[in-house]
């Protein structure tokens, strides 16, 4: 990261590995030989904080990279390993705040991703025996920090901007909660994801960086996933017109990250279709044509619940381009003078 200019990063959300989850030690292990030696030892304690101290590498770039009220949203779930024959819980998700809070950022209310389960026996140990059972990870965490307060928007064309990436009302009530159901998060995306996603990656379902995008950047940002994988998080950012940087050590995540963002111009045709769809529909039902409820948007023409959403734009993508191993993204068609100063 060290070739990205100071405060140029207006957001960053990433999955990295999860410390102390087995799929990872080798990977851990690689960028430290010292967390090779603890595993052997089965020291999980000193495992935890010695592959901590490689993604702290990261979050301290991350803070120089991003700008002042920039955003960290980070996907990361808690560990339970048993250890020289004891079982216990690597708190991930806090040793990542505590770090943050250590670099000054503010820690933000976290989020809650509930995830289904379908096992029959919800639970570890020793079954009906107390005093030897524990209880089942069923969620991970989004976690969402900011530097420095809040970010500004001083200018005519920054105000612009920010108007422009309104999102719904309807929207607006279900992502700003800190809980997110996994039925809900993957339903939009069911039938375009795939299925091995997870099983060398830390990849999460699309909605997950389509939300946080809308949240937490504005159109024409730059976004930085520092742990690219299958590149979820810059497919997001080229649905929402974003600008986007993605890391990766794996040249076969490379590969197959730019080929994702290639061939998804028909997945992202389809997404911006499913969500005016479910705006359609919550007007349907929620908001009267006929009547002087709800407001019109400028720019597109459908009716919409409050007046910030007046100026809501839903960017079209024209085309993704492949040349030399680069990728780039043709200009969204942005309605006439809706963002004074657009290019």
């Amino acid at each position: 990261m060290k070739d990205i200019p100071d405060e140029s990063i207006h957001a960053v959300i990433t999955s990295p590995p999860y410390p102390m989850i087995a799929m990872w030690d080798n990977l851990f292990a690689r960028l430290s030989a010292d967390v090779a030696k603890a595993l052997a030892r089965e020291d999980g304690n000193r495992a935890f904080e010695l592959m901590h101290s490689e993604l702290d590498l990261v979050w301290v770039e991350a803070g120089r990279v991003l700008v002042p009220g920039g955003f960290a949203c980070i996907n990361m779930g808690d560990a339970t390993r048993t250890l020289a024959k004891r079982f216990a819980l690597y708190p991930n998700h806090s040793r990542i705040e505590m770090k943050f809070l250590s670099l000054g950022f503010d820690v933000l209310p976290r989020i809650i991703w509930q995830k289904t389960t379908n096992a029959p026996n919800k639970f570890m140990g020793s079954g009906m025996l107390p005093a030897g059972a524990y209880v089942t990870l069923e969620h991970e965490y989004i976690l969402v920090f900011r530097k420095k307060g809040r970010r500004s928007f001083d200018t005519a064309f920054q105000k612009s901007r920010r108007q422009a990436s309104s999102i719904f009302w309807e929207e607006r009530n279900a992502w700003y909660s800190d809980l997110w159901k996994e039925s809900g998060v993957r339903q939009a995306m069911d039938n375009y994801a795939e299925k091995n996603l997870r099983k060398r990656s830390a990849a999460f379902p699309l909605e997950i960086p389509l939300r946080l995008v809308s949240m937490y950047s504005l159109i024409g940002d730059t976004v930085l996933d520092p742990f690219l994988g299958t590149g979820t998080t810059m497919t997001g950012c080229v649905a929402l017109a974003r600008n986007s940087m993605g890391m990766e050590i794996d040249k076969e995540f490379c590969r197959q990250a730019q080929d994702r963002l290639a061939s998804s111009l028909p997945l992202l045709g389809d997404c911006v279709q499913a969500r005016l769809v479910r705006h359609a529909d919550f007007c349907a039902n929620h908001i009267d044509s006929n009547s002087a409820k709800g407001y019109t948007n400028k720019w597109h023409g459908f009716k919409v619940k409050t007046q910030q959403e007046r100026y809501l734009v839903v960017p079209q993508l024209l085309e993704i381009k492949s040349k030399d191993g680069r990728l780039t993204c043709a200009m969204h068609e942005m309605p006439a003078g809706s963002m004074k100063g657009w290019e």
